[in-house]
């Protein structure tokens, strides 16, 4: 026989403010208004608990009434009917999950207590919060006298009553019906209690009333729509009237509790932010897969995040966090902050807020790009913006190349102009980068440089008076070219000859690296860490130029890029003298720490490197200096 399709299996719950959103296409209800997911069975695969199932331990007999109206005038009650059930045979077994099938396709599947029961419990324990409006019963026995519907909001560790249901609330309850004891208590009712009919008896609770409007995102609504656990306590049976009436029908096994549909109507917690939901964490589903399944977990919209929407997403967080409004429609979209683009995430001030007149309270997270400040305005201190550059580029700011020794810092303590990159350089000191002596002074440090006490020029790093065309190559070699042909070889060679052999002859005595003092190998700060062979040395005059090949990289600045295999090595030259520190030796193996000159972009050798022969016993020594005593990887 089929049944007319129930007037609760209908969409029961729909928002004043959403009616006309259903009209709208999938990737248009949320756009600029509040949206909500569709409306399903919560129930629906999902596990129902229950205390008891019939034919649990062996096959038992039952009998029932299909006394599915109050009979009329003398109408009589047709006969019971009686048949087995059995919980390990398919056709006979009757579990609870057969409450939460599909009404559609499987309408004639209840689930059945044990015989003999006199109080049940039916449980749904749902993975997440979820909005719930409505819970619809179908008995197959009669309703009970006396039940109760319970629901949590914290996963079952607190329960509260929200509808009593009895033939006498009085009695059963000391309730009168209809009122609640206090303000927000719980109300019974006779309505669902009734003997009659003896099948397919109806019970059905309405979490918001139907008379009014009320915004189902807001706070009050909330509270009386979320839950995560539902309970109905089944308390007192009764029997059918037909089992008085029929002549023996009174020993017949009818003590049980038997439901064919367990609805709970609702949807996933949103608050108006999505009109989709996927799969939540900790989902069981049933044993019946459903297309139409209710999930727990929000696609959510309006740039907002989190499983119910509950809060902005990163980068959006200028204004509060609200819940969309049910009524009107408005989204309370989230605004996102100003970052320009130099942060992926900010976050909100209410102090700020309340500051800019409610209008912006979003500060900037972990600023990218070199940049600081609230909105990631500005360039950090040591960096400038360059005006050639979008502010929103990520490479907007710039890194300041100011000598620290001889420039002097800007406004606010940064070593460039930060609009600009210009350093401001001390006295007597010159360049882009305030890195040099202007003609005329010597001494580069701290407080600049000194003006020359000679009639002519003087050494740019001395002071030693001289003059001729010896100051045109001395201040060529500090990088100041004068009128002299320093383009010249010539002018290049005497430049390291002058260098080397007035101020430096006294280091043409090499001596050997020694690894006594961790501390000194550390503050040196070497840029690389080498073992390499020595293939080929060649003198060019002005310099040497060492061939090596790689045999291992202890360590390198992370600007370099060493690889292994062949590269060259720089000695300074001292060619008055007739000699090169430190001392290469073709066909050695050698273990050699120096800095690179990035102005040439050469791997430099000077007295200030460290270079030794190679021993396999150095490698430990050196890599537990470079790791721990210097914390380099």
């Amino acid at each position: 026989m089929q049944h007319p399709l129930p007037l609760y299996l209908y969409p029961l719950f729909l928002s004043p403010g959403l009616s006309n959103v259903r009209d709208a296409g999938p990737q248009r209800r949320c756009f600029d208004r509040a949206c909500n997911p569709r409306i399903g069975n919560l129930a629906l695969g999902r596990v129902l608990s229950t205390q008891s199932v019939c034919g649990s331990n062996s096959s038992e007999r039952f009998c029932f009434f299909k006394q599915s109206a109050r009979p009329r005038g003398k109408q009589s009650c047709s006969a019971a009917k009686c048949a087995r059930c059995d919980a390990a045979a398919p056709g006979q077994a009757h579990p609870a999950a057969a409450m939460s099938d599909s009404s559609f396709r499987h309408p004639d599947t209840w689930w059945q207590s044990a015989e003999g029961v006199e109080e049940e419990t039916l449980q749904l324990d749902l993975e997440t919060k979820f909005l719930f409006t409505h819970l619809i019963l179908v008995f197959r026995s009669p309703r009970p006298a006396a039940m109760l519907l319970e629901r949590s909001q914290d996963f079952g560790r607190t329960w509260r009553t929200i509808r009593y249901f009895a033939h006498d609330c009085e009695t059963m309850f000391g309730l009168a019906e209809g009122l609640p004891v206090g303000e927000g208590a719980a109300t019974c009712t006779s309505k669902y209690s009734g003997a009659l009919p003896c099948t397919r008896g109806e019970v059905i609770y309405r979490a918001l009333s139907p008379w009014h409007s009320v915004d189902p995102y807001g706070l009050a609504a909330q509270n009386q729509l979320a839950v995560t656990n539902l309970r109905v306590r089944l308390l007192r049976r009764q029997q059918c009237p037909c089992q008085a009436k029929r002549r023996g029908a009174a020993a017949l096994p009818m003590e049980h509790y038997a439901i064919y549909d367990f609805i709970v109507k609702g949807s996933c917690l949103c608050n108006g932010h999505a009109d989709h939901c996927v799969p939540a964490q900790g989902y069981r589903p049933g044993p019946e897969k459903a297309s139409s399944m209710v999930h727990g977990k929000c696609v959510c919209r309006h740039n907002t995040a989190g499983d119910h929407c509950e809060r902005c997403a990163p980068l959006y967080n200028d204004l509060p966090w609200q819940a969309a409004n049910g009524i009107m429609g408005t989204p309370h979209a989230c605004q996102k902050c100003k970052c320009g683009g130099h942060a992926r995430s900010c976050r909100f001030s209410r102090g700020l807020w309340l500051a800019t007149g409610r209008r912006r309270g979003g500060v900037c997270n972990d600023c990218l790009h070199n940049t600081e400040g609230r909105h990631c305005q500005n360039c950090k201190r040591g960096f400038y913006r360059d005006p050639s550059r979008p502010k929103t580029a990520p490479d907007s700011c710039k890194r300041c190349f100011c000598h620290p020794v001889g420039s002097v810092p800007s406004g606010g303590g940064t070593p460039c102009d930060p609009s600009s990159g210009k350093c401001t350089c001390k006295p007597g000191v010159e360049g882009p980068h305030c890195d040099k002596c202007i003609r005329g002074y010597w001494g580069f440090h701290e407080y600049g440089c000194r003006p020359c006490d000679c009639a002519g020029g003087c050494d740019p790093y001395t002071g030693d008076c001289v003059s001729g065309s010896d100051v045109e190559v001395l201040y060529a070699a500090a990088g100041n070219p004068g009128n002299g042909s320093d383009n010249s070889e010539t002018a290049l060679f005497r430049v390291e000859e002058l260098f080397s052999a007035l101020h430096h002859s006294e280091k043409c005595e090499c001596i050997e690296g020694n690894l006594g003092s961790p501390k000194w190998f550390c503050v040196a700060k070497f840029d690389y860490v080498l073992v390499v062979k020595v293939m080929s040395a060649h003198d060019k005059g002005s310099h040497a130029e060492v061939e090596v090949k790689i045999k291992k990289i202890l360590h390198q600045n992370p600007r370099l890029k060493i690889q292994q295999g062949s590269v060259t090595l720089y000695p300074e030259s001292w060619t008055v003298q007739g000699c090169t520190c430190p001392i290469l030796n073709p066909g050695y193996e050698y273990v050699v720490a120096g800095h690179k000159n990035w102005k040439t972009g050469r791997l430099a050798m000077n007295t200030r490197s460290f270079v030794k022969p190679w021993k396999t016993s150095l490698g430990p020594k050196l890599l537990h200096i470079i790791r721990k005593d210097c914390g380099r990887r």
